[in-house]
């Protein structure tokens, strides 16, 4: 028995060290961002690579780097992450800490030459759930978690969004959105892009999480540069954007 109970105070002991030597190598950031994009059906090849060129000059635009460094530690880490139908989910571009302007330049490069993960449906609930298990096993000791959710249309596959939603707000992480108001002739994705009350009203009510949280609503895939700018700037920064310039703040 003694012996037993020798090899279990050892066995304690070392996974104490274990746990003590984990907590003491993670990275402190300022915020830990999933960047998780829409991929389905509704977004074309044009609009797809659209989105990527705005990550791109996104992560170059001095707006963007200067909020990294203006936080207490000076460092962000960010993950990208896309979502087309049920089970279609898939991290593109693992954990990364920026800290400076090459590293905000390599990270938008990796997102923007990363190939496409899927097409389909869209099922905003699971790419919220990969979030959540992808900021559950960052590696960092962030201030702040939040997801930034771009797409084009309402929940229509997989696990209901307000379930993925509650989960997270239970958990403290904010979600943020960015309602792409994809514009088509089609009805039945008319009425997938823009249900009663509008695309941003329906991320408003559905999607989004925490007090801080707030919705950007664009009307073409030109503007998503500039949104997405806005959105990081004041993600990083812990501020709402303000109104102005050309972009929709719901």
């Amino acid at each position: 028995m003694r012996a037993i109970s020798l090899y279990a105070a050892c066995a304690a002991a070392a996974f104490i060290l274990v746990r003590a030597h984990e907590a003491a190598a993670a990275t402190p950031v300022d915020i830990a961002l999933v960047l998780l994009d829409d991929v389905s059906g509704s977004i074309n090849a044009d609009e797809y690579k659209l989105q990527k060129e705005g990550y791109l000059a996104a992560f170059n635009d001095p707006r963007v780097i200067e909020a990294i460094g203006s936080g207490p530690v000076g460092a962000i880490a960010v993950t990208f992450e896309e979502f087309a139908g049920a089970g279609q989910v898939a991290s593109v571009v693992d954990w990364t800490v920026i800290r400076d302007a090459a590293g905000a330049k390599a990270f938008g490069e990796r997102v923007h030459d990363a190939p496409r993960s899927a097409w389909g449906h869209t099922a905003i609930g699971d790419g919220i759930t990969l979030a959540l298990q992808s900021l559950a096993s960052s590696g960092v000791e962030p201030t702040r978690r939040v997801i930034d959710i771009a797409g084009d249309g309402t929940n229509n596959a997989g696990r209901p969004v307000e379930e993925a939603r509650d989960e997270a707000a239970r958990d403290g992480v904010t979600i943020n959105g960015l309602a792409i108001a994809n514009e088509s002739n089609v009805p039945w994705l008319q009425a997938h892009t823009h249900p009663p009350g509008g695309l941003d009203n329906y991320y408003r009510e559905h999607v989004t999480a925490g007090e801080t949280s707030f919705v950007l609503i664009v009307h073409d895939y030109n503007s998503f540069g500039e949104a997405i700018v806005r959105k990081l700037v004041s993600e990083i920064a812990a501020t709402r954007p303000r109104q102005g310039g050309g972009v929709g703040l719901g």
